[in-house]
């Protein structure tokens, strides 16, 4: 019975050796697929057991899963046919905003033997959103000494999509005074501007309403509209202009409330009223941005907390007005500082509980580790304590195995409390710990011992046969149903006429 148990566990543990004794990723080559965004629920992606070259209930027997920063479950795996499909409608907008191209990288996990396969899912755009302006109507005041060729800034229209699905060009409604010129940012939006074609004369015709639209590049294309109303005003000579045409500031992300962030300032040449400017910040959504500017000084202050890792970097246009409808516009790129806010997160995808004694390497545990933070702030160490026999191996982006360093003796210590810890090179550094125990379970590795290594006895002459002169003790310490009983022996020696010798018949066993 004993030797049936020992055969079982023996075959059990090499199944489990073969299973996690190497790690490795394909690593060579990353898998992409491309699906567009809002795509329904259920909808079939690829055959991933084909395109990873397994056989067809490979991925089953290998218990196969989708690993996906954070635990969140994008996707799902039908294992049985290797079919991967998605597991909800995903919106490129909401997952990735203005980035592109919006990929979604998770990794495929196998066992036996472990492997960490890397693929991407590509998001592609398409054109669920109409342009939007902010402002149903704009208010500009123009004096009517404005010549021909005089550019007026116009809001940009929002759009959520991106590339050739979002702002594309502008209009203005037919007129005899005015047309649009579209222009493009430095990040490849595009943006307004009205042009003056021919004098206004005031007396003539004191406002104008004109009709402003947006057009992205959908197929149809898209459209959204607001009111440019114009009042003719009186003679003022100048326009304000800034001092300089771009304002270039750093600010930390964990800046209190109401910290100055730069102040800007713009001259008027003009006397009197018409030389007094106003400031303002001339962006598309004033309710999430998270600056505010002092009308009459100039100063750009906080108004909201910032986070490098939701926005790294802001592009602010001031406009300064005079009392005559003369503006200036300048420019103020404010780049967010990382600090580190944000500590490593740990993951475990396979933890083992217990291995058997003097076994080979052994992969006893797999995890992915990740920081949000940037540069040094977003850089990791791991480590385990020093007097353990155990090596952490870094195989695949962010992923470490934890491996026996040599083969364990359970007669030593039959327990480990192993403690992961991830931390990153920020200042002040961040850690997070991951804890768990490891038991060393037994195997008939121990022969039986005397406890001397020699019996000396006195005997007196002349004695009958079969007279006890004596007592050996032997031991076997052991546990479980791999090693059997400890067994606690003792063996008589008696007189034979031939001589002394040891009877066979040995003393009480014990049961451990």
């Amino acid at each position: 019975m004993e030797t049936a148990l020992a055969k079982t566990a023996e075959k059990r543990q090499v199944a489990f050796l073969a299973l996690l004794l190497l790690v490795w990723g394909s690593g060579c080559e990353t898998i992409r697929y491309s699906i567009p965004e809002e795509t329904e629920s259920g909808h079939f992606v690829a055959n991933l057991a084909k395109d990873l070259g397994l056989r067809v209930g490979e991925l089953a027997t290998r218990s196969a899963r989708i690993h996906y920063k954070g635990n969140k479950q994008l996707l799902q795996l039908d294992v049985k046919t290797g079919s991967l499909l998605l597991n909800e409608k995903l919106d490129r907008e909401v997952l990735c905003g203005a980035t592109e191209p919006c990929l979604m990288h998770f990794q495929v996990l196998l066992e036996d033997p472990v492997q960490i396969f890397q693929a991407d899912l590509h998001l592609t755009d398409i054109n669920d959103h109409s342009p939007e302006f902010l402002e149903r109507e704009m208010l500009l005041k123009i004096p009517e000494s404005a010549h021909p060729g005089t550019v007026f800034p116009l809001k940009a229209a929002q759009d959520l999509d991106i590339g050739s699905n979002t702002v594309q060009n502008y209009t203005i409604s037919p007129n005899l005074n005015f047309h649009v010129v579209t222009h493009h940012r430095g990040d490849g939006r595009k943006y307004p501007e009205l042009v003056l074609d021919k004098a206004l004369d005031r007396e003539e015709q004191a406002e104008l309403s004109l009709i402003l639209t947006a057009l992205d590049g959908g197929a149809p294309p898209s459209s959204g509209t607001s009111t440019v109303r114009i009042e003719v005003v009186d003679i003022n000579d100048n326009a304000p202009e800034f001092v300089q045409s771009l304002y270039e500031v750093q600010v930390p992300e964990n800046s209190p409330m109401d910290s100055l962030v730069v102040t800007v300032s713009a001259r008027d040449l003009d006397a009197g009223t018409h030389g007094s400017v106003v400031y303002a910040l001339f962006q598309e959504d004033e309710v999430s941005q998270p600056f505010v500017i002092d009308k009459m000084t100039g100063e750009i202050r906080l108004k909201k907390m910032l986070d490098f890792e939701e926005v790294p970097h802001y592009d602010l246009e001031v406009i300064a007005t005079d009392s005559g409808g003369f503006s200036g516009k300048c420019s103020v790129a404010i780049q967010v500082l990382d600090m580190n806010d944000n500590a490593p997160q740990l993951t475990m995808s396979t933890a083992r509980s217990s291995i058997p004694e003097n076994s080979p390497e052994i992969v006893v545990a797999v995890f992915s580790v990740f920081d949000s933070d940037s540069g040094d702030n977003g850089k990791m160490i791991c480590s385990i304590q020093n007097d353990l026999p155990f090596l952490l191996k870094h195989t695949f982006e962010n992923f470490y195995t934890l491996a026996t360093e040599r083969p364990l003796d359970r007669e030593i210590r039959d327990q480990y409390n192993i403690t992961i810890t991830v931390t990153d090179l920020g200042t002040p550094r961040l850690q997070t710990q991951h804890t768990f125990t490891l038991q060393v379970s037994d195997v008939n590795d121990n022969a039986p011992e005397f406890t001397q290594s020699s019996y000396t006895l006195w005997v007196r002459e002349n004695n009958s046969p079969a007279m006890h002169l004596g007592t050996g003790f032997a031991v076997q310490e052991e546990q479980g149903a791999l090693a059997g009983r400890l067994r606690a022996a003792r063996w008589p020696l008696a007189w034979t006429p031939a001589g002394p010798e040891w009877h066979g018949d040995p003393g009480p066993q014990l049961p451990v």
